[in-house]
């Protein structure tokens, strides 16, 4: 798959595919979890949790990574590319719209917490 394809479907996947903003729209729980730090945003793709794991955060996370991990199944198909290839694509443009004081994943697999300049992104993000 090329770069360019590989850009689009990410950022049609960061402009409406991701499964997270529909679901935080109707979960206040997943809103304050990420506004107070405790999820944030991982390079592959997927939401992490950063502090305090409890059931129920397990739980919202779990249900918005499942959800994450069939658009991107079903986008990476219709785009001849790997799961993880659109999962990697789609957490770089995930990272990028953070907002400041959200926490994201650094490549150095560190949590950072985004302040107003630009996020630290993976080297392969395009």
């Amino acid at each position: 798959m090329t770069k360019p394809v590989l850009v689009a479907a990410a950022m049609a996947t960061a402009l409406g595919g991701f499964a997270a903003p529909a679901f935080a729209q109707r979960d206040p729980a997943y809103a304050a979890a990420r506004s107070s730090g405790q999820v944030g945003e991982r390079m592959d793709g997927y939401l992490g949790i950063v502090v305090g794991e409890t059931p129920a955060l397990r739980r919202i996370v779990n249900d918005i990574n499942i959800k994450r991990r069939a658009v991107y199944s079903e986008r990476a198909k219709a785009n001849n590319a790997t799961i993880e290839e659109y999962a990697l694509t789609a957490g770089c443009q995930a990272i990028l719209a953070t907002e400041p004081g959200e926490k994201y994943q650094a490549p150095d697999g560190s949590w950072q917490t985004r302040g107003t300049g630009a996020p630290l992104r993976d080297p392969r993000c395009p």
